[in-house]
């Protein structure tokens, strides 16, 4: 036999040494994924390199590393001062003292099982510590009871009712009030712009408070006729402002010009007299006396709610200014043809005041 030509032997054989190769190569990368895998294995509690969990990187972190780091940053967030105003009212508030929380165990649960990947996709990054895209949303909750008190709070110092403009009595005094605009908070929305201010990150917040006009503004208060017994001084107001000032005569000792808030119920002009009392202060005198000079009503009255009291001029001139009527407010005749024209029906009339010692009278005085 000849020698053997191991050349061309494995020449001839070139499927089976191809075959040794691919052989050798599988072993040693079976080896190699082996020890990837041991390698990934040993790595799984931590998280995956450019993993974010509320914008704070957690990469490469342990649960417990993760966990210390986005807690920071969740105290840092719950301890954020938010400024609080509501019509040149201010508070001072945190969310954590409004009772909201941070879910942080759950985001960092969600941290460490990472993004989707493929079994071998997840070998390859933890092997590498090539970092992926992902981030997780660090969840706040809470805090609604919180906003509620607060919004509550703030409600009960601005919350303000409007005021008519009036002239009443007070105390026995008159009493002139500005109409003044009030504010109510609008509840809905300020919890609505609070829990955004909270959850936004933001450091003030104002709350939405609507203006409330009162019904009567002092221009349209009308007129009112105030009499001070004490001074026998009627005075007339154009709303919260006076229009004319007039010297009267009221009640005499023994009777009683009425105090209170009244009415003008209707007006007349050359009035009837007819006599309230003809058993008594009236007797001897006409049952009725028609207009004219002598008729005490004068040429203007105005007849009151109280009962049987007259606002009217008198022939007497010489009383006005002092005790001398029978409860009636008297007037000189001139002065009461000028007020008369300047009051409508329904006009409020305030009668206040101190005067002589006098007994009530249940007559209708009448002059």
């Amino acid at each position: 036999m000849g020698s053997w030509d191991v050349g061309a032997w494995l020449r001839r054989r070139g499927w089976q040494r191809t075959l040794v190769v691919v052989g050798l190569v599988a072993l040693l990368a079976g080896a190699g994924m082996v020890t990837a895998t041991v390698a990934a294995a040993s790595s799984t509690d931590r998280v995956l390199a450019g993993v974010r969990v509320g914008g704070v990187d957690v990469g490469g972190l342990t649960r417990r590393q993760a966990a210390a780091a986005v807690g920071e940053a969740a105290r840092r967030s719950l301890e954020r001062v938010v400024v609080v105003q509501a019509a040149g009212r201010s508070w001072r508030v945190t969310p954590a003292s409004l009772g909201r929380q941070a879910a942080v165990d759950q985001a960092v649960g969600e941290a460490l099982a990472g993004p989707r990947l493929s079994w071998w996709a997840g070998v390859w990054h933890r092997v590498t510590d090539r970092p992926v895209r992902h981030s997780v949303d660090l969840a706040y909750r809470g805090g609604e009871r919180g906003v509620a008190a607060l919004v509550r709070t703030a409600a009960r110092a601005v919350n303000a009712r409007p005021r008519d403009a009036s002239i009443t009595l007070v105390g026995g005094r008159v009493e002139r009030r500005h109409a003044r605009t009030g504010r109510s908070l609008d509840t809905r929305g300020a919890a609505r712009a609070l829990t955004a201010a909270v959850g936004g990150g933001a450091v003030s917040v104002r709350l939405p408070v609507r203006t409330l006009a009162p019904r009567v503004r002092d221009h349209e208060l009308g007129k009112t006729i105030a009499v001070d017994v004490g001074r026998n001084r009627l005075t007339l107001y154009r709303g919260l402002t006076v229009e004319r000032r007039y010297p009267v005569a009221t009640a005499m000792p023994g009777f009683y010009t009425p105090r209170g808030t009244w009415k003008v119920l209707y007006k007349e002009v050359d009035p009837t007299w007819h006599n309230p009392a003809p058993d008594g202060w009236g007797k001897g005198e006409p049952l009725v006396i028609p207009p004219g000079p002598d008729n005490p009503l004068g040429t203007r009255a105005l007849a009151l709610s109280a009962p049987g009291i007259l606002i009217h001029g008198s022939p007497a001139a010489w009383s006005i200014g002092g005790y001398h009527s029978h409860g009636c407010i008297r007037m000189l005749i001139r002065d009461a043809e000028n007020l008369f024209p300047r009051v409508p029906a329904g006009t409020t009339v305030l009668i206040h005041g101190g005067g002589p010692a006098s007994a009530r009278s249940s007559q209708a005085a009448g002059a």
